[in-house]
């Protein structure tokens, strides 16, 4: 008898022994123990996002959006595989100590793979970005990493929010996501398919909001139709924290705590973070629920506890506790915000040449700031390093380093009671005096982030625009006046207006939330220890003017692959160092009805330099087909000064299918055209790197 089907038949043995009180008490986040049988308490709610998080120290790595930078699907699954390690080691520790506390568990509830369509949304930076490919990849790859291929899993993943979810955060309570069929099986399902059939996620979260009238964590067309369903998932589900609650108080669908409770569970959900579920045994007394289907949640919350091996010795009890924050992890950290910053504008005064530098001035709210190096849901990490420190140490003894903050992050001055821009003066002061400026503006998760996040201006975590805020643009325009060279550091979890900075700076790196190395990280490349190689997970728009209406969850205008007007900086794009691009490519049909892409890349820069493949496909016939094309393969890769190299990518046979207005995946058409390039064949990438992509004409 295989492991499973014995852990399976040991849990529905457990469960015939439980009296309904202490089923229901395993339905909630804070799991009740059931001693007389050998079951603990569990607090299900852990998180690791970019790190072991709100458990204290762990290693920091760059948010989620600036790992989908990297569009490295290695790196990725390394990342996680480290959060795992960590997350095991405290977990052992915890339950040595006698401590089942929240954040404490092997159950995280990550990766957020909704599709970040809308920059406005607060919690994008917590996502992959913008296409449903790049997403899946990165996804897979997480969820493979923090899971392990071992007998038991390493910990278990959760894919949220399930789904069509990405805002506005101050509706979300009681918002309803009204989504095509096409949309939905063409951009906001695929990533959850591809975690829950392809990387096997353990868990999956629901959403807050409702989808097309029905809550999201009482749909009976996402939860039972399609993820059990079609999808075949044999995990556990989880609600969202309060989405229960939101059925009756917020969405009107029902009119009890026992009726939600009742409503969520015959749909499938499993748990509930939240206290609802306390409900669970009045519901069965009033018949609402059967106590079937209370059996069948408690068995797959105690199937992922056998799957982890919380009743048995395993293979990850060796894991010691000096795992946390080691140097192989931080080693990690550093080298991915180094490959995730993207530089989207340079004249030619990066690298800073030292020896032309005397004096460098250091400006902005970001520059010496640990919370946007952190993002959110991040843990404690030992080793911080500000841009501003990050300066200091690779700058070196012979060049002296000033440094302003230049204005609040977002309130008119820095001190109570003073004048606005009360920073100004010195941060031009400080400007004047440098041979060279580093401008460090953006934002942080206090500002842009989820609903109710702390000191939050904007609305209830969302942007209302894409503009820097009020202080920080003039210190951006103050600072650009004096026509000093001058480098825009930019860190924030979004798209933003750049429009100024563009015409106005020497230089821009976009840095995201690099995590707790990513000061050192960012000062690095500017001084060329280190070179930058990341793209843009998001499209960067002009204005919140080019785009449709934050409610409207209809896909027509938004992101690289349904665009209509110009942006300032495309998905995909971003500079580096070096002169890569792809030189010549060809692809040719596999038996498996696959297409197999041979390209060959170039660096004709003496220098060393990273960059990525990029493969996107077009349907030259079917009326289904995205307006534009589509991302469907990516290599990233690392070429020597003047080195040539073929690399090969396999794009899957779903690549070349549409989904038809039912929402009904197919073939349709025979004539397609593949690109292959280190940006997508849009013509303003091609003005921004003065390349174009290879064109390879296929029919099948």
């Amino acid at each position: 008898m295989r492991k499973e089907e014995i852990g399976r038949a040991r849990v529905k043995e457990l469960i015939s022994q439980m009296t309904l009180e202490e089923k229901a008490g395993l339905l909630t986040y804070r799991a009740q123990a059931v001693e007389r049988l050998g079951i603990p308490e569990y607090n299900w709610w852990n998180e690791a996002l970019h790190g072991v998080a709100r458990a204290g120290t762990a290693t920091s790595f760059p948010q989620a959006i600036g790992l989908a930078a990297t569009f490295d699907e290695e790196l990725l699954h390394e990342v996680a595989d480290a959060i795992a390690t960590e997350g095991r080691a405290k977990y052992h520790e915890s339950v040595r100590l006698g401590d089942r506390d929240q954040y404490k568990g092997l159950t995280f509830w990550c990766p957020n793979i909704n599709i970040f369509r809308d920059p406005r949304w607060g919690r994008g930076h917590e996502t992959f970005g913008e296409d449903p490919y790049l997403t899946s990849r990165l996804g897979v790859s997480y969820v493979k990493g923090l899971q392990g291929d071992s007998e038991h899993l390493k910990t278990a993943a959760c894919a949220k929010h399930f789904a069509v979810h990405s805002g506005p955060e101050k509706e979300r309570h009681s918002f309803d996501a009204v989504v095509s069929k096409k949309d939905l099986w063409e951009t906001y399902l695929p990533a959850f398919e591809a975690c829950v059939k392809e990387a096997k996620a353990e868990g999956v979260m629901g959403a807050y909001n409702r989808v097309n009238g029905e809550a999201s964590c009482a749909s009976q067309t996402l939860l039972k139709d399609i993820l059990r369903g079609k999808w075949g998932f044999d995990g556990y589900v989880v609600s969202d924290c309060g989405a229960i609650a939101d059925i009756h108080r917020n969405h009107k669908l029902t009119n009890t705590e026992e009726e939600s409770a009742a409503l969520a569970l015959n749909a499938g959900c499993d748990l509930n973070c939240g206290n609802v579920y306390l409900a669970v045994q009045r519901a069965v007394q009033k018949g609402l629920l059967s106590e079937e289907k209370v059996d069948e949640a408690a068995e797959h919350l105690l199937m992922t506890q056998m799957r982890l091996g919380m009743f048995e010795e395993t293979e990850y009890d060796g894991i010691p506790y000096e795992a946390v924050e080691c140097e192989e992890h931080l080693k990690l950290s550093y080298d991915a915000a180094v490959r995730s910053m993207v530089l989207l504008k340079n004249d030619g005064i990066l690298p800073l040449a030292k020896e032309n530098i005397k004096t460098i001035g250091v400006i902005g709210p970001n520059a010496d700031s640990r919370e946007a190096l952190w993002g959110n849901y991040f843990g404690t990490s030992s080793h911080n390093t500000t841009v501003l420190e990050g300066i200091r140490e690779a700058a070196g003894k012979d060049i002296r380093v000033l440094y302003s903050v230049g204005s609040h992050l977002y309130l008119p001055s820095v001190e109570y009671g003073v004048w606005e821009n009360d920073r100004l003066c010195e941060a031009i002061s400080v400007a004047k005096r440098s041979d060279a400026v580093v401008l460090c503006l953006g934002l942080d998760a206090n500002v842009e982030g989820e609903e109710g996040d702390p000191n939050n201006p904007y609305a209830s975590g969302d942007k209302t625009s894409l503009a820097l805020p009020a202080c920080q643009q003039v210190l951006l325009e103050k600072i650009a006046e004096l026509n000093k060279p001058t480098v825009l550091v930019m860190m924030a979890g979004s798209s933003m207006d750049l429009r100024f900075a563009d015409s106005h700076v020497n230089a821009i790196l976009q840095a995201w939330y690099p995590g707790a190395l990513g000061g050192k990280a960012a000062a690095d490349i500017l001084f060329g220890n280190a070179a930058p190689s990341g793209k843009l997970p998001v499209t960067f728009y002009n204005s919140i003017e080019d785009l449709p209406a934050f409610e409207d969850y209809s896909m027509k205008g938004r992101t690289y692959r349904y665009v209509e007007k110009e942006v300032l900086y495309p998905f995909g794009f971003g500079l580096n160092y070096g002169d890569t691009y792809c030189s010549d490519a060809a692809c040719q049909i596999q038996k498996d009805g696959s297409v197999l892409i041979e390209a060959q890349v170039k660096n004709d820069s003496p220098r060393a330099a990273g960059d990525v493949l990029q493969i996107y496909v077009k349907n030259l016939d079917s009326p289904h087909a995205v307006p534009n094309y589509s991302l469907c393969g990516m290599k990233a890769f690392k070429l020597d000064g003047g080195e040539t190299k073929k690399l090969s990518v396999v794009v899957d046979r779903r690549a070349l299918e549409v989904v038809d207005e039912e929402g009904q995946r197919k073939l349709d058409g025979k004539n397609f055209i593949f690109y292959a390039g280190c940006s997508q064949p849009d013509v303003r990438s091609e003005a921004l790197t003065g390349k174009k992509t290879v064109q390879m004409k296929c029919q099948i």
